[in-house]
């Protein structure tokens, strides 16, 4: 895969979020009485981690202006991502999410008000420009302007020859028009280079019925070149439209599962601007993903992305010579 020019690494649009993440350990919310405040949004989780990882993001996302927008613009800062492109608006306020803290798929309870509300005028064109990688979810997606402001970023970064990205995290809870969502994914992943459906996402989109293969095969006729299909505990399917390469989950001590999705994004997508085979890619997305995994809250800072791909070949040689014995 060619890799666009630009400085930016990564521009992630959409929901950028705080998130209320249970200190009690609990699958559903209402056994929640403590809470821990978060920056949260999957696109903004992915800046933050592509950041962490020593490469360079931005976000493009609409927040009020009030204690928890100041929140998330210095989370956002901390963590070394660019955030020239917020478009902090005084006539809203900023997005908020409960979340349960568990090892599982977590219960959520959204408010949301300023995330949706990024239009297609507020997408910086000079963004676009600089940008390697443009990423987006379906939470972004569910509603208008967001929507329309999504598909001015895919449109202004197919022309450019960008790598774009989506996630078709589709969830009934964020988006209840099933039929809408329906019209829409086919037509936004139409734009995509790169899309990561779980197997959840794709058992609530296409039905339980059916087969990995042929979910894999339903997200290539919508238009991307690579589905990285996601199992859990089963491991990842990588698919390039003609090969299909399945990679084992390793067993690991679970303590939070929120965000695991972004992390695992975000290695994937640095990996690949480091000019590695799809493989290499999803075993250095695996790497990242076990830390977040093991991690309350957050991806630990500095990591150093070097030592990892030094561990991964260390370990590919050692499964290499073994099978030659």
């Amino acid at each position: 895969m060619k890799i666009p020019k630009g400085d930016l690494d990564l521009l992630a649009i959409g929901e950028t979020l705080v998130d209320f993440i249970s200190v009690e350990e609990t699958d559903w919310l209402r056994n929640a009485y403590t809470f821990r405040k978060y920056q949260g949004g999957s696109p903004a989780n992915i800046a933050v981690y592509v950041a962490k990882l020593g490469g360079k993001s931005a976000v493009i996302s609409k927040l009020g202006i009030g204690a928890m927008a100041q929140f998330l613009k210095s989370e956002l800062n901390r963590a070394g991502v660019l955030t020239e492109y917020l478009v902090m608006d005084h006539l809203v306020h900023s997005s908020i999410v409960f979340v349960s803290r568990t090892a599982k798929t977590a219960d959520f309870e959204a408010f949301r008000s300023g995330d949706f509300q990024l239009t297609p005028h507020e997408i910086n064109e000079e963004a676009i420009e600089r940008a390697k990688v443009i990423h987006a979810s379906t939470w972004a997606l569910s509603r208008e302007p967001c929507r329309s402001a999504v598909k001015k970023a895919f449109e202004l970064g197919r022309k450019r020859g960008k790598i774009i990205s989506l996630d078709p995290n589709y969830s009934p809870q964020i988006w209840p028009d099933y039929r809408e969502a329906k019209t829409v994914l086919p037509e936004m992943l139409s734009y995509a280079t790169i899309t990561k459906p779980s197997r959840d996402d794709a058992s609530r989109l296409f039905g339980r019925d059916k087969e990995p293969e042929e979910y894999i095969k339903r997200y290539h006729d919508m238009g991307p070149e690579v589905v990285v299909f996601t199992m859990g505990g089963d491991g990842v399917l990588l698919s390039d439209g003609e090969k299909l390469t399945h990679m084992a989950a390793r067993k690991i001590k679970v303590v939070d599962a929120t965000g695991a999705g972004d992390s695992f994004w975000a290695g994937f997508l640095v990996a690949l601007l480091d000019g590695h085979p799809l493989e290499h890619c999803a075993l250095f997305a695996r790497e990242i993903v076990e830390r977040k995994l093991t991690t309350v809250g957050p991806l630990p800072d500095n990591i150093d992305r070097q030592q990892v791909y030094a561990k991964i070949d260390a370990e590919t040689q050692e499964v290499e010579e073994t099978s030659k014995e």
